[in-house]
Formats: structure tokens, sequence, C-alpha cells
């Protein structure tokens, strides 16, 4: 039964990826289209909410720009996939100052593709995909540090999420 529900396991998390900073629209997306594109990214790993009214609340505290005629582009979605993530074990005070500090270093472009990298390269590994952790990226500052353990935890409460539905079922 075990092995049973660790293949299940795996299933999850196999073909799961995050769109690159590239791959993001930036056409410009209105609420309710920026709200359906990040629900439709993370789908598959099934335990993250994102409503209207969290996106505009996200704005007023400033943890995202202002729209622009009402609608989002790139960067502002890029931030809003990485918070609709975060805020699942981070208080969003936290998360607006982790970004802060981010922002002192790396462009949205890097921290948000590394962000990406390291989401995919740790829940591989929390679910038996890989051995091990591999290493990415060239440079060591704390934000990288931090990112990867706030992903560590959050690839921990996809994996118990994942491991009550299979038991459940």
């Amino acid at each position: 039964m075990d092995n049973e529900i660790r293949s299940k396991l795996s299933e999850v998390v196999r073909d799961f990826t995050l769109p690159r900073y590239n791959e993001i629209p930036n056409m410009g997306l209105y609420l309710e289209q920026t709200t359906k594109y990040i629900k439709q990214t993370l789908i598959t790993l099934d335990c993250f909410e994102v409503t209207g009214s969290m996106i505009r609340n996200y704005v007023k505290m400033g943890l995202v720009k202002n729209p622009e005629k009402k609608l989002y582009y790139r960067d502002q979605i890029a931030h809003l996939i990485s918070i609709t993530i975060l805020k699942a074990i981070i208080p969003l005070d936290v998360i607006q100052r982790f970004f802060k500090s981010q922002e002192t270093v790396y462009t949205d472009q890097v921290a948000y593709d590394y962000f990406c990298m390291e989401m995919e390269n740790i829940l591989h590994a929390r679910f038996g995909l890989t051995d091990d952790v591999k290493d990415i990226g060239t440079t060591n500052s704390i934000q990288k540090e931090m990112l990867r353990s706030a992903i560590t935890a959050v690839s921990h409460l996809i994996y118990v999420n994942e491991c009550l539905k299979r038991i459940d079922e």
C-alpha cells in the first residue's frame, strides 16, 4: 500500500513546472484573467488559493505594483505567483520584507526564474523523483538561502496534503 501511495505521490510533481518569467503573458491581463492564469498555473499542486480580492489586497499592501489601466503585466503576475505559493507558510508582511531585501540583490526576472527552478528542484527531491536537492545558480546570498528555506517548507506542506489525499482514497 505504501509503495502504491508513493508512486501516486511522485506523479503529482513529475511534470509540474512553473512558467518562466519570459513565458508569463505581458500584454496585460485584467484581474479576473490574472486570477484564472495563476489558478491554472498552480492547479497541479491543488493547495493554493488566489482570488481577485486577495490580489487587490496585495496591491493595497504594496506587495504588488498597482495595475496599469486595470491591467496586470509580467512582473506583477510573477510576484503574484510567488506570493500565492509563499503565503501558505509565510505571513504577508514577512513576504513584503523578503521581496524588498531580494530587490537589492536580484532583478525581478532573475529572482522569479530562480524561484521557479528551486521550487521544481525541491519538489522533485521531496517527492522522491531525485536523490537530492541540486545546487542551483552561481551566487550565494542570504536572500537565496531564505528562499530555499521557504520553498523547502512549502514542499513539505504540499507533500503532507498529497499524502492525506492518498490515504483518504
